[in-house]
């Protein structure tokens, strides 16, 4: 029997993105892909162009090429070989009924080419997994978007599937403080630091359920109301983690990086915490970015390197980033759960 006629489900895992190379014509490239989505930078088409073309590519290139190339392995971009492997390990632990591929929202492999190989496979039906644990609308609400804008042209249109959210999924709750506890095995660390990439409020603000998100008490329960509101589901992660790792509320931290142009951002500022903690005797820190579920710049370089030098300089002792999960066993397990669940 050939493989188009074995009634296969297609798996479509999605991360964010990378520059092809470090070099600076790729990461400018990528920066405007990417910038230029009205999810991530939700301001009036015209504007938008100006500040990304004008402004915003042309000078942060250059100097996130240098960054990118500290990232750079001999394997190329971690957050694109993490997520092939998570593949390929995915598509042995699924075994032959599922076909499993994986895209990039932006630049190489594309979203685009990923769905042609699951449409080649005649698959019945499409399981599509954004790797972002939190639902925010400029990640997996884009990915969702941009799989919608690609199969309407499709003739035929099987039926589609959206993991929107795993930020209390207990597998990678668990998975992610195994690695924690692993470090916490080898040292005694006064506090634990949970850093998110951020939002600019008005985004959180404009998915709210009829005006139920206030930025504030609402988000220290997780329902219904606040299922999608991004700043809530970082709540509720940390939550978890902290009771896996053993954790009073007063011995971890959540806060939010990544930060862009002058409007008010999810707080509190990673950066801006983290500078505070030693006068406060918290001389060793864990760090996890539970946003994220392969290691990349923002892991490891903003929340390993930098915020690493800031603590230090600010009289810490000792800041440790936890690593993503990329494809470990344990994660590639919680995925294979959330897959056949779905």
């Amino acid at each position: 029997m050939s493989k188009k006629a074995t009634g296969k489900i297609g798996v479509l895992l999605v991360n964010l993105g990378t520059p092809d190379t470090p070099n600076t014509p790729d990461v400018r490239k990528y920066l405007r892909e990417f910038l230029l989505d009205p999810r991530v930078i939700d301001i009036p088409t015209i504007p938008r162009y100006a500040l990304i073309n004008g402004v915003i590519a042309p000078f942060r290139a250059p100097k996130s090429a240098k960054v990118y190339k500290q990232l750079w392995t001999e394997r190329g971009s971690p957050l694109l070989y993490h997520g092939l492997d998570l593949q390929k390990k995915l598509q042995v632990a699924l075994g032959d009924r599922y076909y499993v591929a994986f895209g990039m929202r932006y630049q190489s492999p594309s979203i685009k080419r990923a769905l042609e190989e699951l449409r080649e496979q005649s698959v019945d039906r499409i399981i599509v997994l954004p790797l972002f644990p939190q639902y925010a609308s400029a990640s997996t609400g884009s990915v969702q978007d941009k799989v919608m804008e690609i199969v309407k042209d499709w003739w035929v249109i099987p039926s589609i599937n959206f993991i929107s959210s795993f930020c209390d999924d207990p597998g990678f709750i668990k998975s992610f403080a195994e690695l924690g506890k692993q470090h916490m095995a080898q040292d005694n660390y006064d506090h634990v630091v949970f850093s998110y990439h951020g939002l600019p409020e008005r985004q959180v603000l404009k998915g709210s359920d009829k005006g139920y998100c206030q930025l504030g008490a609402c988000c220290n329960t997780y329902n219904k109301r606040n299922k999608y509101c991004y700043r809530a589901a970082c709540f509720a992660t940390s939550r978890l983690l902290a009771a896996e790792l053993g954790l009073s509320e007063d011995q971890y931290t959540v806060a939010f990086q990544s930060r862009l142009l002058k409007d008010p951002w999810l707080r509190p500022y990673t950066d801006e915490v983290l500078k505070t903690l030693p006068a406060k005797g918290i001389k060793k820190v864990l760090a996890y970015s539970p946003a994220f579920v392969a290691d990349c710049l923002e892991t490891t370089i903003e929340v390993g390197d930098e915020f690493r030098h800031m603590f230090l300089e600010a009289g810490g002792e000792k800041w440790q980033l936890v690593e993503s999960l990329n494809s470990e066993p344990m994660w590639v397990d919680a995925v294979k759960e959330m897959v056949l669940q779905s």
